[in-house]
């Protein structure tokens, strides 16, 4: 084997090792000599290159690759001689392997030996491809050529000794050497590239911004110790170089090399972009303008200025006087983005990284203009350090504290207030505490020491280091509802007084004049002292829940704390005793008045009492109306103000001066204003006042006749039991119904919003078609840049107009081929719809031929039935219809122009030139219908039909070709001398004499010199398909496209350009940006085998896919022809177009990055078309293809201004994976980037590195591109530790890859989104709002897009969810951000001031559980910091959702889940607390309020029926409606039929019709809604309320919310009854059962509901509510009534139930695994939230109580006995069920005999005592089904208590027979769940209609889901799909 320098590793060949295959995984479609290269173990990671360069060499000489593989064992030996790394045994086996095999195979083939074999090969490559290729080729291919040099030597030198490496080798390797750093991977920017530069690098303006942070003259030089190896020797200094401003920053503070190439990339672009707008000359643009630099130095510093202000402490960006300004402006930008590179998690600190910079600033300050630091007075060091001091000693400590403290949320399982979350650490530098930290940092600071780090064993005595647990900063996550009351107080007093004021007045007057009354008013005062009580609970609450953060507050705040609490405690004493005093006042209103004004001395102490205490609400009235003297009060440092709004809000970095200006103020007032007036008039109408009648009625009837066992019997309660079971039910729909108000009011307003907006004034063809000659000029005046903004509107001259069109016509033909590429349209219709490209040789306007259909036919019938002589009616009628005279006139010069090339004779063409001119003078001078004979048109149009159509088919052979087009040629000159011209043979005879004269011996006809050359032409081939369409097609091109997503795409495109929306600006001139998506392991790519796989039905993906979209997949096999010819040879690429195809119709990451790549094309054709002459744009496509300036320039300024990364999280792994999906994922990601070469892939990576004797795992942010046919690395960024564990996965992952986007915008999107290259065409100018001139110089920091969703056609369920996602992303949000100005980010594709949020935490939030939903605080932290966030529709991107009943709920708990944790936060707090009364409304319903509205809605459902229940079972609602007054009034009824009406969700309904209506017709809004009805959507909405209300109340009481990957397949399978009895048990079907009996039994024992019409609607909306949560899963479940699958689900379902859990049983395995893991919420939740659930549980013992008085055998017996009776029975059945349980255990296998005879015993002990009750009790059969629905819920009370209480029982050793207990619970919930659905089984018919049902969409389209869910496919062996 070859020898080594090295370490001479010697070894006999062994024998091979069967494991040596294990690291490679058969991959189909894989490369297998790359796949060693990229399978690299991490511990060994290092010889990946040496690797990669043997792969690519290969085939040059194998020799020398397989030296290169040798070194590399060898390097990979010395690094890990014990194989101990995870996969380097196995990769060193096959490695070693390999080289064997290769050893023998491969021979020198340049020398004798390898030591000259490798030198002779390393000259060859030296002089074959660096020697000249600097200055023949790309960067990028220099960067690669030089790498492998690289590799080649360091095996050279290990190869040959040391003293045999010739001299010109040397000489090529110090060469390489010097060379190797300028010729590096890159990003955007070769920086350092010579040779052939790219386009981007001559730039001026990128040329400028290099040359300014290239200025280091003044700079000190950082000096580099050096020592020799001489002992003697005295360690020398040397100057170090350094090439810019971030080199001498890293060179000062060892910032990483990667950290410092990737920010000067940034800055550069960032600089180069601000500084082109500001420059309207190019010509002498070698300089930055000084403007740019404090542009972007007072935009990112804002946030360190405002921090710096906050904490009263002086800004440490100095700059002494006659200094270079610019140069130390540069290298305080540089210096914060190189801090903010890499500092990995603590990006979500901003005002940690202030601090940082704050103290690096200083010394870069005493660098430069002092040589000793203030405080210590040491002299600053010059000396380098090295590349990771920075991370080392300032990063990593603070991410320590991180790691220490996320250890302490055990996984999401403790309590928020029990650890430090992102928030709490960053809000430690809110204080100027944090300069305690000192700098350098003192890592003894308190900051740093952690409480979880147990001493050592020796130091266990001194118990001092540790300290205390560290508290909460500013604020406490305590889990419990009072948050909601805490952070909306102001609403809730509002809403609390005003119902008190209303019951007041409805009471003593019941009419609203009443209010005036003295006495009622003097009562109606009452609500300030409810008010006072009301404030005291707010001060009492701020002070308990804000307890254990009271160790970080500030005295100030404890004292405000305190004093608040103070306050609001005397006026809960003073105003009640002042109230009880001035009761006696007997003085008239009036006199109230002027008494109070003229005889104060006398009046009472109440009113006093009252004026001061409304001083404070009557100052922030005022306050209020004045928002500009509130937000600068708010925001001012001054003392002084501070001291004044100290009292009004606490002292708070963020959240001040939040407040809008007077006319935003004014619309959400007025909104909230009219909202109010509708609610509290209908509140007191319909809700209070008809009941407070019969209330009083109720409170004086004396009840004696009890129907049990009445405790307050002997006491005169007023029935309150009653009047609180009748009004409970109503204050509940008081507090909820402000939302159904929102509902209808948010709807009214986004509709008249939308219209002014223009939103669907063009939604149909029809009407596209009727405006279409307007959307040129609209086009040019919203997206193409115009020089001149003032003329816009002026009529434009003919050129302008061609060219305007011309423009348009490029981007619209852009457009629809990128829909036919899609396959949404197939050739037909795209020629249809394509409008010329070069349309300069015909005098009309060419538009495209879908708009002249059937104009040429009719035309030409109007011309043939004229029975006129006067040409001028002819041509008026002809020019009345502005397309037909178009048409008319494109077919004439067309057809002329064709004819007259075709020919070749000159004597033919004469012919032409004369007929032409004949035609053109009749017109003229008015003898046309004279001249011409209009009869024989229709046979002229008949042939040129045949004519047009030979030209256009395929020439086979060129004599039949050429003769067919003579023959019908001369038919045509034929008919048209002798049928149409009067005088035709004239001209024919003119030229037959002409040619004679020429040529006397001609035989030749006429017409038979033709130009076939001219056909195959494509622009004549163009022409002549155009003119075939205008003549042959007829009125069905009307209806082109006919595919619903092409047109909405087409009619959306066009009605934008009439919306508003700003100018578009030149591409230099408009704002960078970028695009970040974050990936985790979705689906890229779908393989061939889940295609092809099917389900139990028989149904693969593909096959469903090709009945849900038979028109595309038609278009499909008409663009790829090959697919359906099935050719072997065309096999590989054909199935991988299948699989694009298949995953472009999901939701995979390729679909994105096709999708956000058109905003690459979109800026390449907006290059061209602003840099191209007059002449380029109207000759079309062609002339840009041919012109590579033009495409060089293009490209160079969209990677200038468009940077997209995708942050494959685990794509390092994945491609080390041994998973073939993972591997699949890694190639798909890698073939990405191969296919679109401005792709950028984030990763993180992990590696194991042995580091002191131990191995230690590393972390790094690495970013690499697509390579020739691998990636390659550009940047390389090491971490502090693993990222992704400190918060949630997706706000990690966005933040790691965040550092590697570009510009001055960012746009999140997810990776189950699209977007379109015509709405691409808008980014720019959505991108202008940025920049949009706006009230008060506010400028936006989020710009809200709306989003179309695209999974809709897939069901009914997806089309359900389409819709409400539809609705909330256009009207919802419309209403949101204007004019009720609480929009937030509610998920992607919003576009993000970049600059402004990663200087403010990032694009999202990440603490663990707490901002679950991270998006929505994005917009929480934007506007809190002083962001607000708009709402744009005149651009959309596409985006899918879940589509089926499991996904859907998933979703939605997820959601609620986040609702919920949101309701604790701080965030929501904050803006609570600190929006006005209005904007905190407006935040309220339209966040966490919906979602408690959700829950009480339920909540009232309870409430009334165990009122009822209450009522019924003690017999008072009997003795009531006995009352004659109470009988006659309805009034009762009506008050309680107003709470079930949002019950059916139907209000949900409202903005989703109204957006419909809007967009696409009121008539299609209503049809939708009705076909929704027919499709059980109120059954699916009144089931997700269920969800929502459950997930919600869950989260705020136990916590448990965690993130749910929800799936975003195709759902084309059966859910197993299994399946949904575990996800909906407990949220849906306990609740609905528990509902059931309360109905059945309020229906058995009570006759309420009968008396009235009402009541029974009452009962009807809660039965559907009860339907809805008991068999909504399975009434949308595919094949959910098929009866072989119910039979199998029942099999499924018990095998489930009779499983035993234990540890590693999942839980779809085994019932006892499942019930552990549904009570997880309550292991991990507090003792309040065990109390809670126990108080809750007691509610199921009063059916036990209630039941038993009413059975016969209590023979009306009222006594407490009877019920204590009961419970005897209750616990000797529960002993006989353990007996038997304990029995079965114990006796079951050893004793059966004995076990039988016990069971015996029992069984006939029952008989005896059943007997016995039957004879002697009087028990009757209605009493054992009474008595089960009275046991039952009692049996469940047990078990909720017992599960409350586990820890108790379990070490009393009765939880086992709990666990029993609940088996045979969830048995008789099945079997009650199960019958219904196998009863309905039984019928065919009922599956059928299920299948219709949901389906109905894809049957509207002609999907036949009957035959799939059959399994039935058709087996056809060429084309199964292609309909005829």
């Amino acid at each position: 084997m070859a020898s080594s320098s090295g370490t001479g590793l010697s070894r006999t060949p062994s024998k091979r090792m069967t494991r040596a295959q294990t690291m490679l995984v058969d991959i189909p479609n894989e490369d297998s000599t790359t796949a060693d290269s990229e399978l690299v173990p991490s511990s060994v990671a290092s010889i990946a290159p040496i690797l990669r360069v043997a792969n690519e060499i290969e085939k040059d000489n194998p020799r020398v690759a397989y030296l290169c593989r040798f070194h590399a064992f060898e390097k990979a030996h010395q690094m890990d001689p014990t194989s101990s790394g995870r996969g380097v045994r196995q990769f060193k086996t096959y490695l070693l392997h390999r080289l064997e095999r290769e050893e023998e195979e491969t021979k020198p083939m340049l020398a004798r030996n390898d030591p000259r074999e490798i030198q002779m090969y390393y000259q060859q490559f030296y002089l074959k491809n660096i020697a000249d290729g600097q200055y023949t080729k790309k960067p990028e291919e220099m960067a690669k050529i030089y790498q492998i040099a690289s590799v080649l030597y360091d095996v050279l030198r290990t190869v040959v000794p040391v003293g045999r490496v010739d001299d010109e080798t040397h000489r090529f390797a110090k060469e390489v050497e010097k060379k190797k750093e300028q010729f590096e991977h890159y990003n955007i920017l070769p920086l350092y590239a010579v040779g052939v530069k790219p386009a981007i690098m001559e730039l001026p303006e990128i040329k400028a911004a290099l040359r300014a942070i290239q200025n280091v003259e003044g700079l000190p030089v950082p000096r580099v110790h050096t020592t020799s190896n001489a002992p003697d020797d005295i360690p020398q200094e040397r100057e170090k170089p350094v090439n810019d401003v971030l080199d001498w920053l890293s060179s000062h503070f060892g910032f990483q090399k990667g950290n410092v190439a990737n920010q000067r990339e940034h800055l550069i672009l960032l600089l180069a972009n601000i500084d082109v707008r500001k420059k309207e000359n190019f010509e002498a643009y070698t300089v930055l303008n000084d403007e740019t630099i404090r542009t972007l130095l007072d935009k990112i510093f804002k946030n360190y200025r405002s921090w710096c202000n906050y904490l009263r402490c002086k800004s440490h960006l100095r700059f002494q006087q006659g200094c270079n300004r610019q140069q130390l402006e540069l290298i305080y930008i540089s210096l914060y983005l190189l801090i903010w590179g890499e500092a990995s998690n603590i990006r979500f600190m901003p005002e940690c990284l202030c601090y940082i910079f704050h103290n690096m600033a200083n010394e870069v300050y005493g660098i430069l203009f002092s040589n000793a630091r203030p405080v210590s007075g040491d002299t600053y060091q010059t000396a380098a350090p090295d590349d990771e001091s920075f991370l080392r000693n300032v990063i990593t400590p603070i991410y320590n504290v991180l790691r220490q403290e996320v250890k302490r949320n055990k996984g999401g399982k403790a309590s928020h207030s029990k650890w430090r979350n992102y928030d709490d650490l960053n809000e430690y530098f809110w204080s100027g505490k944090c300069f305690q930290l000192k700098w350098p940092m003192n890592l003894k600071a308190d900051f740093f020491v952690h409480t979880d780090e147990p001493p050592p064993a020796n130091e266990r005595n001194n118990q001092v280091t540790v300290g205390k647990r560290k508290p909460k900063t500013n604020f406490v996550e305590a889990r419990t509802f009072w948050h909601l009351y805490r952070s909306f107080d102001r609403m809730w007093i509002f809403f609390i007084m005003a119902f008190q004021a209303m019951l007041i007045v409805a009471w003593n007057s019941g009419s609203l004049l009443g209010f005036f009354d003295e006495d009622v008013f003097r009562k109606v005062l009452t609500i300030f002292i409810t008010a006072a009580f009301l404030n005291f609970l707010q001060a009492t609450l701020d002070i308990i829940l804000s307890f254990n953060a009271w160790r970080s507050l500030k005295f100030s705040q404890i004292l405000r704390y305190l004093l608040k609490f103070a306050v609001a405690a005397f006026w809960a004493v003073v105003l009640p005793i002042g109230y009880s005093s001035s009761v006696q006042n007997p003085t008239g209103l009036v006199r109230f008045f002027s008494n109070w004004i003229h005889d104060w001395q006398n009046e009472s102490l109440y009113n006093y009492c009252l004026a001061i205490y409304l001083i404070p609400n009557i100052l922030a009235a005022i306050v209020f109306l004045l928002p500009p003297l509130r937000k600068t009060m708010e925001r001012s440092n001054w003392r002084i103000i501070t001291l004044i709004m100290w009292w009004a809000q606490p002292k708070l970095y963020v959240g001040r001066g939040m407040h809008e200006d007077f006319f935003s103020l004014m619309k959400y007032t007025m909104f909230w204003i009219l909202l109010l007036i509708s609610k509290l008039a209908f509140s007191y109408y319909v809700e209070i006042l008809p009941l407070v009648g019969p209330t009083k009625i109720i409170m004086d009837l004396h009840v004696d006749n009890y129907q049990w066992h009445e405790f307050f019997s002997e006491v005169k309660t007023h029935n309150m039991g009653v009047v609180i079971a009748i009004w409970s039910p109503i204050v509940l729909v008081y507090f909820m119904d402000a939302q159904i108000w929102y509902a209808i009011f948010s709807t009214l307003f986004g509709g008249i919003r939308g219209a002014f907006s223009h939103l669907g004034e063009i939604r149909t063809l029809g009407m596209l078609r009727s405006r279409f000659e307007s959307v040129p000029r609209a086009f040019c005046r919203r997206l193409v840049p115009s020089p001149n903004h003032y003329n816009r509107k002026r009529p434009l001259d003919e050129a302008t107009e061609r060219k305007n069109i011309a423009s348009f016509s490029l981007v619209w033909n852009k457009f629809i081929l990128s829909m036919r590429m899609q396959d949404l349209i197939n050739n037909r219709e795209r020629d249809l719809l394509l409008v010329p490209s070069s349309s300069s040789d015909v005098s009309v306007v060419q538009w495209p031929p879908f708009l002249l259909a059937s104009k040429i036919p009719i035309a030409l019938d109007m011309a043939k039935d004229f029975k006129k002589k006067d040409d001028a009616d002819l041509f008026k009628k002809i020019a009345a219809d502005d397309y037909m005279h178009s048409a008319v006139i494109e077919c004439y010069e067309t057809l002329r122009d064709i004819i007259y090339n075709l020919l070749e004779d000159e004597a033919d063409r004469m012919i032409v030139r004369e007929i032409c001119y004949e035609v053109d003078i009749s017109i003229q001078q008015g003898r046309f219908l004279t001249d011409f004979r209009m009869s024989g048109l229709p046979s002229l149009s008949n042939r040129l039909d045949k004519f047009l159509g030979i030209l256009l088919s395929d020439i086979e052979d060129d004599d039949t070709f050429r003769s067919q087009i003579i023959n019908v040629f001369q038919d045509i000159m034929e008919i048209i001398t002798q049928d149409v011209m009067v005088n035709g043979s004239e001209i024919i005879g003119r030229a037959h004499h002409h040619g004679a004269s020429a040529q006397n011996d001609r035989k030749e006809q006429r017409f038979e010199k033709i130009n076939i050359s001219l056909i195959q032409q494509k622009m004549w081939r163009e022409k002549i398909n155009r003119l075939y369409l205008l003549l042959t097609v007829k009125e069905s091109a009307i209806n082109v496209p006919p595919n619903l997503e092409a047109r909405r795409r087409i009619t959306f495109f066009a009605n934008s350009l009439f919306m508003n929306m700003p100018s578009a600006p030149k591409v230099r001139d408009m704002l960078s940006f970028s695009v970040l998506t974050p990936y985790y392991k979705e689906d890229v790519l779908y393989s061939d085998e889940e295609l092809h796989k099917e389900n139990e039905d028989g149904i693969s993906i593909l096959f469903y896919l090709q009945r849900i979209y038979p028109d595309e997949w038609n278009n499909f096999l008409e663009r790829v022809p090959s697919v359906a010819k099935k050719n072997e040879n065309d096999e590989p690429q054909n199935n991988e177009e299948i699989r694009k195809w298949v995953s472009y119709r999901g939701q995979t990451l390729s679909r994105t990055v096709r999708g956000m790549m058109y905003y690459r094309q979109a800026l390449e054709l907006q290059y061209c078309l602003e840099f191209s002459e007059d002449s380029a744009i109207l000759g079309g496509f062609q002339v840009f293809d041919d012109d590579p300036r033009y495409i060089e320039q293009a490209q160079a300024l969209a990677n200038m201004k468009f940077t997209y990364v995708v942050s494959c999280q685990i794509y390092g792994a994945q491609k080390k994976s041994s998973d073939p999906r993972d591997r699949s994922c890694y190639l798909n990601i890698l073939n990405l980037m191969l296919t679109y070469p401005s792709l950028r892939v984030a990763y993180i990576d992990e590696r194991e590195e042995t580091v002191n004797g131990r191995s230690q795992k590393l972390y790094y942010s690495v970013l690499v591109k697509g390579g020739e046919k691998l990636d390659e690395e550009i940047y390389r960024i090491k971490l502090p530790g693993p990222p992704t564990e400190i918060g949630e996965g997706k706000p990690e992952n966005q933040n790691h890859a965040i550092i590697f986007t570009r510009g001055e915008a960012l746009q999140t999107i997810d990776m189950n989104q699209d977007n379109y290259f015509e709405e691409a065409y808008k980014m720019r100018n959505v991108l202008e709002e940025f920049l949009k001139s706006r009230r008060k110089g506010r400028e936006p920091s989020i710009l809200g897009l709306r989003e179309h969703i695209f999974t809709g056609s897939v069901s009914s369920l997806a089309w359900f969810m389409s819709n409400q996602e539809t609705s909330f992303v256009t009207i919802g949000q419309r209403i949101l951000a204007n004019p009720l100005r609480v929009r937030f980010h509610y998920g992607h594709p919003d576009i993000f001031d970049r600059i402004f949020h990663v200087t403010r935490g990032g694009i999202s939030k990440a603490s663990k559980i707490i901002n679950l939903s991270e998006d929505i605080f994005a917009g929480f932290n934007s506007t809190l910091r002083g962001g607000y966030v708009t709402h744009h529709e005149y651009i959309q991107v596409g985006k899918g959702r879940d589509v089926g009943m499991n996904q859907i709920s998933a979703f939605e708990a997820k959601v609620a889940n986040g609702n919920g944790e949101q309701t604790l936060s701080r965030d929501v707090y904050r803006l609570g607390r600190r929006f006005d009364f209005y904007r905190m409304l407006s935040f309220y319903f339209t966040t966490v309020g919906f979602y408690f509205s959700s829950m009480v809605t339920v909540l009232t459902v309870y409430v009334f029926l165990y009122g009822r229940l209450y009522m019924v079972m003690s017999g008072l609602e009997e003795e009531i409606l006995e009352n004659a007054t109470i009988h006659q009034s309805k009034a009762l009824e009506e008050a309680l039929a107003t709470q079930s009406v949002f019950q059916l969700g139907l209000l949900l309904v409202l903005p989703m019709v109204m957006e419909i209506g809007l967009e696409k017709g009121f008539r299609t809004a209503l049809g939708d809604f009705i076909i929704m009805q027919l499709q059980l959507a109120s059954v699916f909405f009144t089931f997700q309320l269920g969800t929502k209300a459950h997930y919600f109340g869950r989260t705020i009481l136990h916590g448990g919310s965690k993130y749910r990957a929800t799936g975003r397949g195709f759902v084309v399978f059966h859910a197993k009854f299994g399946d949904n009895y575990r996800l909906y048990s407990r949220s849906h079907f306990v609740k609905g059962l528990e509902l059931l009996i309360l109905l059945v039994l309020y229906e058995v024992y009570g006759a309420s509901y009968r008396s009235s019409s009402l009541y029974m609607f009452i009962t009807v909306s809660m039965w559907f509510l009860v339907g809805s949560w008991l068999f909504a899963p399975f009434v949308f479940n595919p094949s959910g009534f098929d009866w072989q699958k119910t039979v199998d689900d029942w099999t499924d379902w018990k095998r489930w139930m009779g499983n035993r859990g234990g540890i590693g049983i999942q839980p779809n395995k085994s019932w006892e695994s499942w019930w552990d893991e549904e009570q997880e919420h309550l292991k991990f939740t507090n003792i309040r939230g065990r109390l809670l659930e126990i108080i809750l549980a007691f509610r199921f013992f009063v059916y036990q109580y209630g039941i038993v008085y009413h059975l016969d055998i209590a023979h009306h017996v009222k006594n407490i006995s009877v019920y204590g009776l009961s419970w005897l029975v209750m616990l000797t059945a529960l002993l006989v069920l353990k007996m038997v349980s304990m029995g079965r255990r114990r006796f079951g296998t050893d004793f059966q005999l004995m076990f039988r005879i016990l069971k015996a015993l029992l069984f006939l002990g029952f008989l005896s005592v059943m007997t016995v009750l039957f004879v002697v009790g009087g028990l009757t059969i209605s009493d054992l089904f009474a008595a089960i629905l009275a046991f039952l819920p009692t049996g469940w009370a047990i078990l909720l208590i017992g599960q409350a209480l586990r820890p108790v029982l379990k070490s009393l050793k009765f939880w086992d027979s709990i666990k029993e207990l609940a088996r045979a619970y969830e048995y008789i919930m099945g079997l009650i769940l199960f019958m219904p659905i196998a009863i309905l089984s039984w019928f065919p018919f009922v599956s059928e209609f299920q299948t219709r049902l949901l389906f109905n969409q894809a049957f509207s389209r002609g999907l036949q889901i009957s035959m799939i869910l059959a399994g039935r496919k058709e087996k056809d062996n060429i084309s199964p799909i292609k309909y005829a």
